[in-house]
C-alpha cells in the first residue's frame, strides 16, 4: 500500500472515531435507564426525554455545523465536536438531577453532528476507489462503540453484585449509572487530541480559493499526477455553482429542477434509516429484551448479541461496498429489514401473558407481590393488557421498578422467534440502508453545496431519530411490540418502492462523474 493510501486511511481512521464516540454516547445510556429512573422517579415522559435530548442537540446543531463547516473548515468543527462530547460525559456522569442530565444529553446531542462531519470530511480525501470503504468506516465505528457500550454496561451490572473491595471502594454499586455514563470521558480526550493530526479538507480549501494548500492536502492521499487532475474538477465544480454561496442559495441549488433525482433520493434515505426504528432498539437494548421475559441480567447479557452482530455485518456491508454497488446492497438490504421486523411483529402479536402461584412464589423478594393473586386465572392477549393488569394491583412504581421481573415470570412466547427477529433486523440495517446512506449522502452532491446539503438531510434524518426515541417508551407502554414493529415496517416498505424506483449506482465512479451521470437521468 503506497503511503497516499496509507495517509487516506489514518486520516479516515481518526476522523471515523467520531463514530465510536458516537456509538458509545448513544448506547451507554440505554443501561442507565432504569437506575437513572429510580433515583429520579421519572414517569415515561421524562425517559423519553432522556433518550430525546441528543436528538433535540442534533436539531440545533446541524445547521450550524454546516455553517461552521462551510466557514472555519470541516477539521477545526470536528475539533469543536470533540470537545462538546468531552463536556457532556462530564456533564452526564456529576449529574445531581434530572434537568442537569438531560442538559447533559442535549450538548451532547449538538456533538452528534460528528457523523455528518465525517461522512463529508473522508468523502473529500479519499481516493474514488476507496470511498466506499472509508466512509463506512465511521459507521464501523459506530457499532463498536454500541457495542462497547453494552459490554460495559453488562461488566458494570455484574459488578453491583460483587462485595470486591475496589467495586466498594469506587462506588459502582451506588453510582452504576453514573460510572455508565462517565466511560466516555476516556475516548472523547482521545479523540479531541487525535483530530490535530489530520489536514484540512482539500474541497474545503479549493472552495475558500486556497489552491496551493488544497494540492499540497492532495499530495498525502491521491498519486502526485492525479493532483492537477483533482483540483481541476473541484474547481469546475465551484465554478459551475451560483457565486452567491449564501445558504438560501445553496438550498435553492439542492431543490432546483436539474437535482430533483438527488433530492427525491436524500429525503427518501433520510427518512427510512431512522424509520425502521435502529436508535429506538440501540438505544432502549435492555428494555427491548426485557419484552422477551429475559429478566434484567439476562436482557443485559442479550443487548451484547446486537452489538456483536451490528460489527459483522457492517464488516460484511463495508467489504462488499465497493464490489457490490450501493444500490444492490441498499434495495436487498431493506427487503430484508421489512421482513425481519414481520418476524418481529408476528412474535409479538402471538404472545401471551399469564400469572401463576407457582410464578408468585419465586417473587417473595418483591414487596406486596401476592397482590398478583388478584390475577391468577387470567390471560391477557398482549403486553400492554398485562402491563396495566399489573399497574393496577402493584401500582405504578412497582409496576415500572419490577417490570423485567413480572414479564420474565409472566410471558408466554417465542422468545427464540423474537430474538431471531430483532438480530435479523439489526443484520439487515447494518448490511445496507445504516452505512450505504453517509456513502450516498457523500457522493451525490457537488462540492457546491455539499457543506449545506449533507447536514440538511442528516438533519431530516435525526428529526426523525429524535421522534422515534422520544416515542418510544410511550408506544411500549400503550401500543405493544408488535404495532410499533408494523408500523415500522409500512414505512421501510415506501421508501423501499421509491429507492427502487429512482437510487442511482455510484461505485467506482469520482463525485464529478456521479453529478454527471445524474444530471443525465
Amino acid at each position: 500500500m503506497g503511503s497516499y493510501k496509507k495517509n487516506a486511511y489514518l486520516y479516515s481512521t481518526i476522523v471515523a472515531i467520531g463514530g465510536f464516540v458516537f456509538g458509545l454516547d448513544a448506547a451507554l445510556i440505554s443501561g442507565a435507564f432504569k437506575f437513572i429512573t429510580a433515583e429520579f422517579n421519572l414517569n415515561e415522559w421524562q425517559v423519553g426525554a432522556l433518550g430525546f435530548g441528543p436528538g433535540i442537540g442534533v436539531l440545533i446543531a446541524l445547521p450550524l455545523a454546516a455553517w461552521s463547516s462551510n466557514k472555519y473548515g470541516r477539521k477545526a468543527t470536528l475539533k469543536v465536536i470533540a470537545a462538546m462530547y468531552l463536556i457532556s460525559a462530564l456533564g452526564s456522569a456529576f449529574a445531581p438531577s434530572f434537568m442537569t442530565l438531560f442538559a447533559a444529553r442535549l450538548l451532547g446531542g449538538l456533538a452528534f453532528s460528528s457523523i455528518t462531519l465525517a461522512a463529508m470530511y473522508i468523502g473529500e480525501i479519499a481516493p474514488a476507489e476507496y470511498r466506499g470503504k472509508l466512509v463506512s468506516m465511521t459507521q464501523i465505528n459506530i457499532v463498536f462503540g454500541l457495542t462497547a457500550a453494552y459490554f460495559i454496561n453488562y461488566w458494570l451490572l455484574s459488578m453491583t453484585n460483587s462485595d470486591a473491595e475496589w467495586v466498594v471502594t469506587l462506588g459502582l454499586k451506588e453510582y452504576t449509572w453514573r460510572w455508565m455514563l462517565g466511560i466516555e470521558i476516556v475516548p472523547a480526550l482521545i479523540w479531541f487530541g487525535l483530530l490535530y493530526m489530520v489536514p484540512k479538507s482539500p474541497a474545503w480549501l479549493v472552495y475558500k480559493g486556497k489552491i496551493d494548500e488544497a494540492k499540497r492536502t492532495l499530495s498525502k492521499v491521491v498519486p502526485e499526477h492525479e493532483i492537477f487532475d483533482h483540483v481541476e474538477d473541484m474547481k469546475q465544480s465551484v465554478a459551475e455553482s451560483n457565486q452567491d454561496r449564501s445558504v438560501g442559495t445553496q438550498m435553492k441549488e439542492i431543490f432546483s429542477k436539474k437535482m430533483t433525482i438527488v433530492t427525491i433520493v436524500a429525503f427518501t434515505m433520510a427518512i427510512v434509516q431512522q424509520s425502521t426504528g435502529i436508535n429506538a432498539v440501540l438505544t432502549y437494548a435492555p428494555t427491548v429484551m426485557e419484552q422477551l421475559g429475559l429478566g434484567e441480567q439476562a436482557a443485559f447479557q442479550q443487548a451484547i448479541w446486537i452489538g456483536l452482530v451490528s460489527i459483522l455485518f457492517t464488516i460484511l456491508s463495508l467489504a462488499l461496498i465497493d464490489k457490490l454497488g450501493r444500490r444492490p446492497m441498499m434495495i436487498s438490504g431493506l427487503i430484508w429489514v421489512i421482513v425481519s421486523l414481520g418476524i418481529c411483529a408476528y412474535g409479538f402479536g402471538s404472545a401471551k401473558y399469564e400469572v401463576t402461584h407457582e410464578a408468585i412464589a419465586e417473587m417473595q423478594d418483591i414487596p406486596d407481590v401476592n397482590k398478583l393473586t388478584a390475577l391468577v386465572g387470567q390471560q391477557f392477549a398482549t403486553d400492554i393488557e398485562f402491563k396495566e393488569a399489573v399497574k393496577g394491583v402493584m401500582g405504578d412504581i412497582s409496576a415500572r421498578d419490577n417490570s423485567s421481573v413480572f414479564l420474565q415470570k409472566s410471558a408466554v412466547l417465542n422468545a427464540t422467534l423474537i430474538l431471531i427477529g430483532i438480530l435479523s433486523f439489526i443484520a439487515a440495517f447494518h448490511f445496507s440502508v445504516g452505512p450505504i446512506m453517509w456513502v450516498l449522502l457523500s457522493e451525490i452532491f457537488p462540492i457546491s453545496v455539499r457543506g449545506i446539503a449533507i447536514p440538511f438531510f442528516a438533519l431530516l434524518s435525526s428529526t426523525i431519530s429524535a421522534l422515534t426515541q422520544f416515542l418510544f417508551p410511550w408506544q411500549l407502554a400503550n401500543m405493544g411490540a408488535s404495532t410499533i414493529f408494523l408500523f415500522y415496517g409500512g414505512i421501510v416498505f415506501i421508501g423501499l418502492i421509491i429507492l427502487y424506483k429512482f437510487l442511482p449506482e455510484t461505485k467506482n465512479l469520482t463525485i464529478e462523474e456521479i453529478q454527471a451521470k445524474l444530471q443525465r437521468k
